[in-house]
C-alpha cells in the first residue's frame, strides 16, 4: 500500500467512528420520539414479508451487476456471478468499515475481480457503470423532489432542503455534461495541479499517468459504444423501480391506517436516494435515514413511527446483504481488515 493511501486510511478511521457514534445517537433519538412499541408492532406486522423484501432487494443488486458487465470492452469480459459477488462484498465493506463508502467500497469491487479481469479494466468499467447510475439518480431525485414540492405543503426545513437539492442537481448536471462531452481531464487535472504545487512529485506523476489512462478508457467507451447506453440506463432505472416496489410492499405490511400508493412509495424512495447520496459516509445511514424518512412519512399522511419502521426494515435488509458479503469474503479467506487492506493496495497499484 502506498504511503498516501495509508495516511488517508488513518485519517478516515477516527472520523468514521465519530460519524457512527453520532448516527447511533440520532437513531436512538428517532426511535424514542416515534415510539418504540409502535415500531415493534410494525415490524411484527411485516413478519414473513421480510423474505419478500429480501427478494426484491436482490433484483437491485442483480441489475447493477448486469450493468457493470455491460461496461466492459473486448477483450475483457466479466461473468455475472463474479460481478454480483464483488458488488455484495464491496457494499458489505461500505456498510461496516467507517468511511469505506468514500475511500474503499466502490474501488474494492474491481479489486475483488482482479483475478478475472485486469484491475484498470475493472475500475474503468465500474466508473462507467457509476456514471450511468449517477445519471439515473439525478433523474430520479429530480422528478421525485419536483413532485414532492408541487404536490404537498412541506415544512419550511424540508421545503428549503428540496429546493437546495434541485439547485445542486442542476449544477451537477451542467458540470457532468461539460466534463464528459468536452472530454475534460478532470481527475488527472487535479494531480497536475498538485504536481505544480508540491516537491513530492514522484507518486503524483505516476497517479497522473494512471488517471489519464482511466479517463481515456471512459471517454473511448463513450465514443465507441453508444448503442449500449439505453440498455445500461434501463438497467439503472430498474434499480429505482425495484426500490419503489420494495417500499410499497413494506408499507402494505406495516401501515394499518393509511394505504400506500405507488406515488407515495416513489416519493419516499426518491428521498431515500438523497439520504444515501448525502450521508454515504455514515455507516448504514444510521439515524439520518430514520429521522429523514420519519419526517417525510408524516408529510405524506403516515405516522412518524411508520417512517422510522420503514427505515429500520431497510437497515435490516442492508444487514442481511452485509452478512452475505462477509460470508463471501470469509470463503475467500479474507477478514474485513484484510479485504479493506487488499482493496487499498489495489487502489494504490492503480493510482499510486
Amino acid at each position: 500500500m502506498s504511503e498516501p493511501t495509508k495516511s488517508k486510511s488513518k485519517k478516515f478511521a477516527p472520523l468514521g467512528i465519530i460519524f457512527a457514534i453520532l448516527g447511533l445517537l440520532l437513531f436512538t433519538y428517532s426511535v424514542r420520539k416515534a415510539g418504540f412499541s409502535l415500531i415493534v408492532d410494525g415490524i411484527q406486522r411485516l413478519g414473513i414479508g421480510f423474505l419478500l423484501i429480501i427478494a426484491i432487494s436482490a433484483v437491485r443488486l442483480v441489475v447493477r451487476s448486469i450493468a457493470w458487465t455491460k461496461c466492459f470492452e473486448a477483450p475483457h469480459k466479466l461473468r455475472f456471478r463474479d460481478a454480483f459477488a464483488a458488488r455484495v462484498m464491496g457494499d458489505a465493506l461500505g456498510n461496516i468499515v467507517p468511511l469505506a463508502s468514500v475511500a474503499v467500497s466502490e474501488p474494492s469491487k474491481a479489486a475483488f475481480v482482479r483475478d478475472r479481469v485486469p484491475l484498470m479494466a475493472g475500475l474503468s468499467a465500474l466508473a462507467i457503470e457509476n456514471i450511468f447510475y449517477s445519471l439515473s439518480v439525478v433523474v430520479f431525485i429530480f422528478s421525485g423532489t419536483t413532485a414532492l414540492l408541487l404536490t404537498f405543503h412541506l415544512p419550511k426545513g424540508l421545503r428549503y432542503a428540496a429546493i437546495g437539492t434541485l439547485a445542486s442537481l442542476a449544477v451537477v448536471v451542467v458540470i457532468g455534461y461539460l466534463v464528459i462531452h468536452k472530454r475534460r481531464r478532470f481527475l488527472s487535472g487535479i494531480f497536475v495541479f498538485l504536481s505544480n504545487r508540491t516537491t513530492s512529485r514522484s507518486w503524483i506523476e505516476r497517479a497522473t499517468v494512471r488517471t489519464k489512462s482511466l479517463e481515456e478508457r471512459i471517454y473511448d467507451f463513450y465514443e465507441r459504444n453508444r448503442s449500449r447506453f439505453l440498455p445500461i440506463f434501463a438497467l439503472e432505472i430498474c434499480f429505482h423501480l425495484a426500490g419503489i416496489l420494495e417500499i410499497y410492499v413494506t408499507l402494505s405490511f406495516i401501515s394499518e391506517i393509511v394505504a400506500p400508493t405507488l406515488f407515495t412509495a416513489f416519493l419516499l424512495e426518491s428521498v431515500n436516494r438523497v439520504i444515501n447520496v448525502a450521508f454515504k459516509f455514515v455507516p448504514l445511514r444510521m439515524g439520518v435515514d430514520e429521522q429523514g424518512t420519519g419526517m417525510l412519512a408524516k408529510v405524506l399522511g403516515f405516522t412518524p413511527a411508520i417512517g422510522v419502521t420503514l427505515a429500520i426494515v431497510r437497515k435490516a435488509r442492508d444487514i442481511f446483504w452485509t452478512t452475505v458479503g462477509v460470508v463471501l469474503m470469509v470463503r475467500r479467506g479474507l477478514s474485513l481488515r484484510t479485504a479493506a487492506e487488499q482493496s487499498e493496495e489495489a487502489i494504490g497499484d492503480a493510482i499510486p
